[in-house]
């Protein structure tokens, strides 16, 4: 693996929240460019290292977020508001997708979810985790 890559999935691994490249590159100070980023995930995904999700934030449009592959699963909230993630916990619907592959016949590999809106913080009004104050 290259230093990279290996730089990249450090960041991953080392995340409490799905980053998108971005945000990698942000962890990454200077030590990896954008395009070096992109082409380190885009091949971590594929060798089974990290898993993406796509998401539309009615502010920043659509975006892919990356998770290491080697944590737990998990499901997110993400707030419109102050663009943070809420981690919802252990995967809650897994009982769901084994009625779904009984019922169907099909084999699920894989499952994402997330929800949007807008976290506790955002709605009373707290000021958010960089100190600025949230519209309600």
């Amino acid at each position: 693996m290259t230093r990279a890559r290996a730089a990249v999935l450090a960041a991953l691994d080392g995340a409490t929240e799905p980053l998108s490249a971005a945000g990698v590159e942000t962890r990454l100070a200077e030590r990896c460019d954008q395009a070096t980023v992109y082409r380190a995930l885009h091949h971590l995904e594929e060798t089974g290292h990290a898993e993406s999700f796509v998401l539309y934030c009615s502010e920043h449009g659509v975006e892919r977020f990356y998770v290491s592959a080697s944590a737990p699963h998990r499901h997110w909230f993400h707030c419109e508001t102050c663009h943070r993630f809420v981690d919802l916990g252990a995967c809650r619907i897994g009982g769901l997708v084994a009625d779904v592959e009984r019922e169907l016949g099909l084999r699920v590999s894989r499952h994402t979810m997330y929800l949007s809106g807008t976290c506790a913080d955002c709605s009373a009004g707290r000021p958010g985790a960089d100190g600025s104050a949230r519209q309600a």
